[in-house]
């Protein structure tokens, strides 16, 4: 019987800090004082189980097998999956990532590589928010694990931990920016970024899947506003093409969210962020954290930014020696607290199976 209790404490904590989001920064200040900072609430305390030796089953024929974790503690398991445009115009946003997110939460090879779920849909987001949903959560337990982890503690939970992402180029010549466009270096002529989004709001074609696909991540009339009017900030600065990367990446948390819905299990508990990859040339990419969501227990979490772009408005601020972007959602601030979203669902109760080696 699952005790649910000092995983629902943690949660709590989680949501009782608070979250910045819309604001372009550094991509350090985002992964450590947003998703780390969120996933270690989670974790807190409990034997963390990542790695593969962890999960030898008995009888110990080596002495690897002899790594085997202790079920009986109370314990969490741990996933995490990231998307993200396969542009190579990123510099050096995968391995970061890689080192500040899924070096903690990731699973972890015999040989020590780390072992995310890594899917790099054209233009970002998600191709398919079930399909990642239901992927990630069958590849983190198989049925003899499953039984060990479950029969072991009755408070041990699996975490499975999502990222997605889009992207969207800047230029600073003088004192213009512009969005939607970079370089790949200061000596290559801009270029589009992402070139899928623009491409989409630019010359539609129904026969290109990947257009299909951006455009009902946008939704109708997010679409039409966006390849038709367009956003500009309080100062002129055509925002459009980074609107729209930050709708289908908020899209594609929605979607993987309420996959999960029917995936996971009574002990499966789930936590989700959205993020627009800012694409500069000469220097580390920055960064705007747009959503966060949880999916535990019969309850859906959302907070951030929404998916009409209408109602996505931005201005430039002075931040140190740079102008960095700063989005608000329906007039208010998104760095100064979203309003929760509440949805509930009903859990699946199947019962774990027998662990077949035991």
């Amino acid at each position: 019987m699952f005790d649910p209790k000092p995983a629902k404490t943690r949660l709590e904590k989680l949501w009782s800090l608070a979250a910045h989001f819309g604001v372009e920064r550094g991509a350090n200040r985002i992964y450590l004082d947003e998703v780390v900072s969120d996933r270690l609430q989670l974790v807190a305390g409990l034997q963390l189980l990542r790695d593969e030796l962890l999960f030898a089953r008995p009888p110990v024929t080596s002495d690897r097998e002899s790594c085997a974790a202790d079920f009986s503690l109370p314990s969490v398991v741990t996933t995490q999956a990231f998307t993200n445009c396969g542009d190579r115009i990123h510099q050096g946003d995968v391995e970061h990532y890689h080192q500040v997110i899924c070096s903690r939460f990731a699973t972890l090879s015999e040989i020590g590589t780390l072992k995310p779920e890594a899917f790099h849909p054209t233009g970002g987001g998600t191709d398919d928010g079930a399909t990642l949903a239901h992927v990630t959560w069958a590849h983190a337990l198989d049925a003899g694990l499953r039984a060990r982890v479950y029969d072991g503690n009755a408070s041990s939970f699996v975490l499975c931990a999502f990222d997605l992402k889009t992207h969207c180029g800047r230029l600073d010549e003088g004192t213009n920016v512009t969005y939607g466009r970079t370089q790949e270096s200061p000596w290559r002529e801009p270029r589009a970024a992402c070139g899928a989004i623009a491409g989409t709001l630019a010359h539609y074609d129904e026969n290109n899947g990947v257009h299909r696909r951006i455009r009902r991540d946008l939704g109708e009339e997010s679409f039409a506003y966006l390849s038709k009017e367009g956003v500009r900030t309080n100062e002129g600065v055509d925002i459009t093409s980074l609107v729209a990367a930050a709708v289908v990446a908020v899209r594609g948390m929605h979607d993987t969210a309420r996959a999960l819905r029917t995936e996971m299990d009574e002990r499966g508990m789930a936590h989700l962020t959205a993020h627009v990859t800012v694409n500069r040339p000469s220097m580390p990419d920055t960064m705007i954290y747009l959503a966060r969501a949880t999916v535990f227990q019969g309850e859906l979490v959302i907070q951030g930014l929404g998916t009409d772009a209408r109602k996505i408005k931005g201005t430039m601020r002075d931040m140190g020696h740079d102008r960095r972007l700063a989005l608000t959602y329906d007039g208010a601030a998104a760095d100064e607290g979203l309003p929760l979203l509440r949805e509930s669902y009903t859990v699946p109760r199947t019962p774990p199976p027998a662990d077949p080696f035991a």
